[in-house]
């Protein structure tokens, strides 16, 4: 069996039309196909299309697409007053309720109804592919066409194989993603697939750093935002996409991998769902919102202080040049005795480890030692951490010199791993773990990473430019301060580690 998603009087039909279905039927009318609409609820198909007539006659308006495009897509739109409409589909999309018995009934409807050579795929973010197909006549047929709201913008699409997918339906998937504008990418049925699946280490681990009180909520955002260079922080993004969705999500994937440490949810999470606190929609979250945004956080004043002097630690050459020559340009004196001075502020730039264990391991005074974040450059934002005795006056002076030249400066308490370090070492660990699995392949994965989640880089790109061995040693030393199988390093990314190769090498 195969149906040619090229054809130009393809016919394609919705069942459904909320958000998601109306999001798909645009795009599909855009691009040239016959679309039926349907859902259950009275009316609805028919608002669904008024919608998407306004939606395109605004984009005619501001000239974004010509007008006689958007009234032609517009009559490609058709209600249908019930399944039996769908004898004529070639391929039928389901964007209904996220519950398996509601899919399994309304597949078997379908089977009633459409032709055996007709693709039925779902749009299921959460459940298994598999187990859709397996209540079918035909589970063959059955494939995943997992969208991102909203559609039109969201230029991605995952197509998922289940174990009983015939191979024609992911090939006839992938073709239509391509005609509708979309970055098809494949996936074999895994929970999370690959987007919801490698994004949980961004919001899981910084809320890990937030349990173990490193940083407040604004300041772990900061960081990211500033330091590692992503659009949004953690906690930004879990007011947005609200708390009563994301945190079950989490749950879920962590149970349907059978308590898989790596993607261990947080309590704080489902403290705070139960607290109603779900982020913008209800206006408190992480943060609390008005009609004119979220509350703004001030920032610590920068200290008047500065160090009588200033001794950086050679245990990493690299970061010490970058260092040496910053605090010389920041105007401070710099000790340069193989020892510092009894009155020196002493900077050690650990990777992976905390400032504890690198002022330990090189016999300093920990009341008179700072931490300095190295791994993502010096110009845009700069993280001092702190061990559980340095004095007050000597973080005060070093936060004074080194936002001296107004580079937003942070001050986190000890961790293992600063934050933007143990943030993007799981991240990329993750990713490395989804594609050892065989889930989908690098390419894929960070193609679907960048146009799903908006993250700077694809994770395995990410994880090349920091150094798969740096990531590798982050993780090593996680692994060792805190015992937690959460920190293991994926197989994937051990090997081209230790080769020195990018993690986007794939198996031969």
């Amino acid at each position: 069996m195969s149906v040619d998603a090229t054809k130009s009087d393809l016919v394609l039909g919705i069942v459904g039309t909320g958000i998601m279905g109306r999001g798909i039927a645009q795009i599909a009318a855009q691009a040239g196909v016959t679309v039926l609409l349907f859902d259950a609820k009275e009316g609805a198909a028919s608002d669904a299309r008024n919608s998407v007539q306004a939606a395109l006659a605004k984009l005619a308006e501001k000239g974004k697409i010509p007008v006689q495009d958007a009234e032609a897509a517009v009559s490609r739109l058709v209600i249908a007053d019930s399944l039996d409409a769908f004898s004529v589909a070639d391929i039928v999309v389901e964007a209904v309720v996220e519950n398996i018995q509601v899919k399994h009934q309304l597949f078997q409807s379908l089977e009633g109804v459409v032709g055996d050579g007709c693709l039925l795929a779902t749009n299921t973010s959460s459940l298994s592919v598999t187990e859709i197909a397996a209540g079918c006549r035909l589970p063959g047929r059955v494939g995943g066409f997992h969208f991102f709201n909203p559609v039109p913008l969201m230029k991605i699409v995952e197509v998922i194989d289940g174990i009983l997918t015939e191979s024609w339906v992911g090939e006839t998937l992938t073709s239509l993603a391509v005609r509708m504008g979309h970055t098809p990418v494949r996936a074999k049925d895994t929970p999370g697939f690959i987007v919801n699946h490698a994004g949980r280490g961004y919001v899981t681990e910084a809320l890990r750093v937030l349990g173990e009180g490193i940083a407040e909520h604004h300041v772990v955002d900061r960081i990211l935002r500033q330091g590692a260079g992503f659009r949004m922080g953690p906690f930004e993004l879990l007011d947005l996409t609200a708390l009563d969705v994301s945190h079950p999500a989490m749950e879920a994937i962590y149970n349907q991998y059978y308590q898989e440490p790596r993607l261990r949810p947080s309590p704080i999470a489902r403290q705070r769902l139960m607290a109603g606190l779900l982020g913008r929609k209800v206006g408190r979250g992480f943060y609390t919102y008005t009609a004119a945004g979220a509350e703004a956080i001030p920032e610590a004043e920068l200290p008047a202080v500065q160090p009588t002097s200033v001794w950086v630690s050679s245990a990493r050459p690299d970061a010490h040049a970058a260092v040496t020559d910053l605090v010389t340009r920041l105007g401070a004196p710099l000790d340069t005795g193989t020892a510092p001075a009894a009155d020196a502020v002493c900077v050690v730039m650990p990777l992976g480890t905390d400032a504890t264990t690198a002022c330990l391991a090189e016999n300093l005074d920990p009341a008179r030692t700072v931490a300095l974040d190295t791994l993502f450059g010096l110009d845009s934002h700069r993280t001092l951490m702190t061990t559980p005795l340095t004095a007050p006056n000597v973080a005060y002076a070093a936060h004074g010199l080194f936002g001296k030249d107004g580079v937003p400066v942070s001050v986190i308490r000890d961790s293992a791993g600063f934050v933007a370090q143990r943030v993007l070492a799981v991240i990329v660990n993750n990713a490395c773990d989804i594609v050892q699995q065989r889930v989908t392949s690098p390419g894929d994965l960070d193609r679907a990473v960048t146009l799903g989640l908006g993250y700077p880089r694809g994770p395995l790109a990410w994880g090349d430019d920091i150094g798969p061995r740096n990531i590798l040693t982050i993780l090593n030393e996680m692994m060792a301060f805190y015992g937690d199988p959460r920190y293991r390093p994926s197989p994937w990314l051990t090997r081209r580690a230790r080769l020195g190769v990018s993690l986007l090498t794939p198996e031969n």
